[in-house]
């Protein structure tokens, strides 16, 4: 294990060295947003220069599309590939039905725009973001500016007939400002602490006027890789079959991780 990296970030740099290796040249691959999805955007560009790895790749974020282009890996947008091979993104939670949480970096609109236009989505995570229920994490939900106290009130209405333990719902800031996704929007914090029905408080959240998309991803993800501290990664499935490998030895030295 590189020293210089905590156990956390240890266990999301083999996750997502392990994750690099379901990518083959001349695929089209959505790149996600996030700390952990940035490991796997430094591996990729490692490929692209040492192995002559060929991708056109989708990023989910300006974020990850300035990472990107750091890093050599050729970009497109989702227009000009219309479909993708594989999207490779993290989550902020996720369940063992393979749902998750996501929007913790602000690009859930994006982020599932570009994972269900791919044959595949895998989730790369450390093993602190698999829970039995989702909730604990805040729920984000991306909501267009205009009126967002009236969609923020709606949303509050709807959560009173929902089976979750809190019901408080809060706009993001950064910096003392409200924070604004890559579109424009404001995103909505539901600090919901468990959600016991998914599908239904996901199509409720999508029927309240001025809701642009939430950050539940329900049957979009096939399957995860999650690392862990001590260097191993287990692979888990969309039937739960889980397979373990030594991690040890995809992580070389890691210092291409050091700054992050």
């Amino acid at each position: 294990m590189n020293k210089s990296l905590t156990p956390m970030d240890h266990a999301k740099s083999v996750a997502a060295t392990r994750a690099a290796q379901f990518v083959e040249t001349g695929m089209k691959v959505g790149l996600g947003t996030g700390s952990t999805a940035a490991f796997l955007v430094r591996r990729l560009g490692e490929r692209v220069r040492e192995e002559g790895l060929k991708i056109t790749a989708v990023p989910t974020s300006v974020q990850t599309a300035d990472l990107a282009r750091e890093e050599g890996i050729e970009l497109a947008t989702l227009d000009d590939v219309t479909w993708l091979d594989l999207t490779i993104d993290g989550a902020d939670e996720f369940d063992g039905d393979l749902n998750l949480i996501k929007g913790g970096g602000g690009a859930l609109l994006r982020e599932k725009i570009v994972a269900t236009a791919s044959d595949r989505m895998i989730v790369i995570a450390d093993a602190s973001k698999r829970v039995e229920k989702l909730g604990a994490f805040p729920l984000p939900v991306e909501v267009i500016p205009f009126g967002w106290k009236a969609t923020k009130g709606l949303i509050e209405d709807a959560l009173s007939g929902i089976a979750v333990l809190g019901q408080e719902v809060s706009r993001r800031e950064r910096d003392g400002a409200p924070f604004r996704t890559d579109e424009g929007n404001f995103i909505l914090d539901l600090h919901l602490k468990r959600i016991e029905n998914v599908r239904q408080l996901s199509l409720v959240l999508n029927q309240i006027p001025g809701a642009v998309e939430n950050g539940l991803f329900i049957d979009i993800c096939q399957k995860a890789v999650i690392g862990h501290g001590d260097g191993r990664v287990e692979l888990v499935d969309i039937y739960g079959k889980s397979e373990w490998e030594d991690g040890e030895d995809l992580d070389g030295s890691d210092n291409m991780f050091s700054d992050i």
